[in-house]
């Protein structure tokens, strides 16, 4: 990752204990193949303040915690596997930060 972005991956069974994990001021961002669906520009913008990406089980994430969340984002219109859905993520947010600090890594 760029200097600057940090990257944790925390494993919760318990949805509703979400919001108490987050990081102080950190957007809580659903993934969901209904969710709104961005450019890599638009998911940069994302990154200007500390974010926690919440990917659902084999059910997906409960009505409820769809409704807190801050954006309900959508990867693809298809429905993924849950790893795959974390390597698309995790290559969006790559790729989003070396966007933001200048790096030529992405092309439009």
């Amino acid at each position: 990752m760029p200097k600057g972005y940090e990257v944790e991956r925390v494993a919760m069974k318990d949805e509703s204990r979400l919001r108490t994990t987050l990081q102080k001021g950190a957007r809580l961002i659903a993934l969901d193949e209904r969710g709104r669906q961005l450019t890599t520009a638009q998911f940069a913008k994302l990154l200007a303040r500390p974010a926690a990406f919440v990917i659902g089980g084999a059910d997906g994430l409960s009505a409820a915690t769809r409704s807190d969340a801050d954006l309900v984002l959508g990867l693809s219109a298809m429905t993924l596997p849950h790893a795959l859905a974390q390597v698309i993520l995790l290559e969006q947010i790559y790729r989003a930060a070396t966007l933001l600090v200048g790096h030529p890594y992405h092309r439009e």
